[in-house]
């Protein structure tokens, strides 16, 4: 259930973006999520790829800061209320989540990316509750 998700430090500078996108897509590697925040000095661009460690490696011979960081994948209701129900199981069990963000395909599903503080506690208790993980060969395909 645990999915590697490639994190990315790009200055902020006019086509570094479209440097990442052209290195992954001439190597095959398809990008499924990606979220990007920025800051005064340098973006933090965090992407699902269908093969994390190739991208990684691309990236860094491409002077590129890159590393992999664990993530979960939740499946959610696409429907009012169903993060809040999901955050509110979580918060009662004592799990930080550091950030996350989502997609939605469709009327029906969203998915949700979580970086929580402790990740096999995270999967415990969505599991628990039933919640609907997503795994990493169903992430890449989506």
């Amino acid at each position: 259930m645990i999915i590697k998700q490639l994190t990315v430090f790009l200055e902020n500078l006019t086509g570094r973006l479209n440097e990442v996108s052209q290195l992954l897509g001439n190597s095959g590697i398809n990008i499924s999520a990606m979220t990007l925040a920025d800051t005064s000095e340098f973006g933090i661009l965090r992407m699902i790829v269908s093969e994390p460690e190739k991208a990684a490696s691309i990236l860094k011979d491409s002077e590129f800061s890159a590393s992999l960081t664990d993530v979960i994948c939740l499946n959610s209701p696409n429907e009012p209320g169903a993060l809040a129900r999901a955050l509110d199981i979580l918060s009662g069990e004592s799990v930080f989540i550091e950030y996350l963000y989502a997609y939605s395909m469709d009327n029906k599903s969203a998915y949700i990316v979580l970086k929580p503080d402790n990740i096999e506690k995270c999967i415990e208790v969505l599991q628990a509750h039933k919640l609907e993980l997503v795994s990493a060969s169903e992430m890449y395909k989506i």
